[in-house]
């Protein structure tokens, strides 16, 4: 399904954002006042160097709360009084390497403040459905193997993967405990998450972007990893027509989905590197082995089947086109008179587009093949 079919979903719809100051929650708030939902935002003020909440005016036609979401009776309080319909849950201590070196703040973020999400939420009569972002981080991850389905085991070697784990273990029991009859919710396990905004240290595309716009060389750490990266509207639009199906059908949308790209799609950071190279135009990259580096899993992959199956999501760009867009905005920023909010906006709306374009495609390949099919049955 296309944006164009969901996306009245959301207008007028009462919608609380946590994580509205990060980065993939700025754009997801972007998009729901674009769509014309009346976005509540709760979270921390965006770290030193994450400035895309300010440059993209993130907080401009919406409501902005800074708060934490380890403080219970501010959440509970800030719920009571803005009356969400629908919650998306976003907040969280986003980075494998801080969560090294900061495992007790990355547990009490990721594990916890899930729990005080969904403890305001079942406290909150007005709340039809919600969606709870984790990451494909979640999974036990033994490095060999098919992709993950959502019914694999969660684990996790580093604190960030097991928090991750936990929360989605957090989410399955107040789901079955106190959401089956009233509340639609749903967990959504991303891939790799790149896009234009994105400043967070030890990220390999704005390390490439910050590098390159300095002149400097691109320092390469594990060229051979493998991740399903997507460009940031990708996963986005799938939380957007998950949340839709669960306002419309809670008891079979609830549970857990993966939103990743093709098969096909999923390159090595060498191959994420050279392709950014490439769009940028110019510049060099050096490969340096990662002194002092912590453990991350060399390989990373989820299977979409079920979002594509059960919801008719798809991803609608390939990864030369994802690392396209992506510095495409990076250029962009650098230049004088740079509107960050109109230059995301128009991504939105080209991806809309783009994505609406990819559902024909496939409607019409999936006719001529069900013709096809039928032609030689009855030959």
């Amino acid at each position: 399904m296309s944006p164009a079919s969901w996306g009245s979903a959301f207008e007028g719809r009462r919608v609380l954002l946590t994580g509205h100051t990060g980065f993939k929650g700025g754009w997801l708030a972007l998009w729901l006042k674009r769509l014309g939902a009346r976005v509540t935002g709760y979270a921390l003020p965006p770290r030193t160097g994450d400035t895309f909440f300010r440059d993209a005016r993130v907080a401009e036609g919406m409501t902005s709360i800074m708060g934490d979401i380890r403080d219970l009776p501010a959440l509970i309080a800030a719920f009571r009084k803005h009356r969400p319909e629908l919650v998306f849950h976003l907040a969280a201590q986003p980075l494998v390497r801080l969560s090294y070196e900061e495992p007790v703040e990355t547990f009490a973020v990721n594990v916890l403040g899930t729990v005080h999400v969904l403890e305001a939420v079942r406290k909150t009569p007005s709340v039809a459905a919600a969606v709870v972002v984790t990451s494909d981080k979640c999974y036990e991850n033994r490095g060999t193997g098919p992709a993950y389905v959502e019914g694999d085991a969660m684990g996790g070697h580093d604190p960030y993967s097991a928090s991750k784990g936990a929360a989605e273990l957090v989410t399955a029991s107040y789901r079955r405990s106190f959401f089956a009859d009233r509340i639609g919710l749903a967990s959504a396990r991303a891939g790799n998450v790149v896009g234009g905004g994105d400043w967070a240290k030890d990220r390999i595309l704005p390390d490439c972007a910050r590098a390159l716009r300095a002149g400097k060389p691109i320092v390469v750490r594990n060229p051979a990893s493998v991740r399903p990266w997507q460009h940031v509207l990708e996963p986005l639009s799938g939380y957007l027509q998950l949340a839709a199906r669960l306002l419309d059908d809670p008891g079979r949308f609830s549970g857990p989905w993966n939103f990743g790209p093709a098969d096909s799609e999923r390159i090595t950071v060498l191959e994420l590197t050279r392709l950014f190279v490439k769009a940028w135009g110019s510049g060099k990259f050096v490969i340096r082995k990662d002194i002092g580096a912590v453990h991350e899993a060399r390989t990373l992959a989820l299977d979409p089947a079920k979002a594509a199956k059960l919801l008719g999501w798809r991803s609608a760009l390939s990864a030369e086109e994802t690392i396209a867009e992506t510095v495409a905005w990076y250029k962009a920023s650098g230049t004088r008179g740079f509107d960050a909010a109109a230059f995301t906006l128009g991504q939105i709306d080209a991806y809309g587009r783009r994505a609406a374009e990819a559902a024909r495609e496939y409607s019409r390949g999936t006719a001529a093949r069900r013709t096809a099919v039928g032609q030689a049955a009855r030959a």
